[in-house]
């Protein structure tokens, strides 16, 4: 009961959509699309405005919801990418209708792929894709992210997880079922990675679907 009391209060004292991301929010319900909704969003939001936000990389973008955030906490540059074509292309007209779509950079393939197309820096990363591959991307990220600069990555408390499982792994140190699955022990694997890397302070936030908040505290190497 009083879980369900803080998330709506949390929710109802929360961001509001905007016309359009309503409508993105709408066609994931109705096409059973993930999301981070407008509570995570919010944190994005304000991490584009903590950063004061020159460019972000996004691992992983769907029909550009999550990008609508950073660009509405005035990010100059969103870097999308996204495996499906006609995915991309609602992105980019839902971007479009938003008046935003000049600020952003629309790329098909896989984010793995892309993002070694960009130098950086990227003030924000946001990982959101194949959950397998959330390490890789993070160790392909990191080192184009400044100080000072932030890796988020989703679905770190709900989505392919079981949030008890994780609780006893990490508090209890009780051992992962055999049948954990590759999504659920991907995100293990995220969260011990970066809690490892003594470049980056990491904790997770509970908001939304959960969000693993990895902070540089160290120069990049040269």
């Amino acid at each position: 009961m009083h879980s369900d009391a803080l998330q709506r209060y949390v929710r109802a004292t929360g961001a509001d959509h905007s016309d359009v991301q309503a409508e993105m929010a709408d066609h994931a319900d109705e096409h059973g699309f993930p999301i981070i909704g407008p509570d995570a969003g919010a944190v994005l939001r304000l991490l584009a405005r903590l950063t004061d936000a020159e460019r972000v990389f996004e691992f992983g973008s769907g029909f550009g919801y999550s990008a609508s955030w950073f660009l509405a906490g005035g990010a100059d540059e969103v870097v999308l990418t996204e495996i499906d074509a006609d995915e991309l292309e609602m992105a980019r007209d839902f971007l479009d209708r938003e008046g935003t779509a000049d600020r952003a950079q629309f790329e098909h393939g896989d984010a793995l792929d892309a993002v070694a197309d960009y130098d950086g820096p990227f003030d924000v990363v946001l990982i959101d894709h194949d959950k397998a591959r959330y390490a890789k991307g993070f160790d392909l990220a990191r080192e184009k992210v400044p100080e000072g600069g932030v890796v988020v990555a989703d679905n770190m408390t709900k989505g392919p997880v079981d949030i008890e499982v994780l609780a006893d792994y990490f508090a209890e140190g009780e051992p992962l079922p055999d049948d954990v699955g590759d999504p659920m022990a991907g995100i293990v694997e995220y969260v011990e990675h970066v809690r490892a890397d003594p470049a980056f302070e990491s904790f997770i936030l509970p908001v939304g679907s959960g969000l693993c908040m990895s902070t540089r505290i160290a120069p990049r190497e040269d």
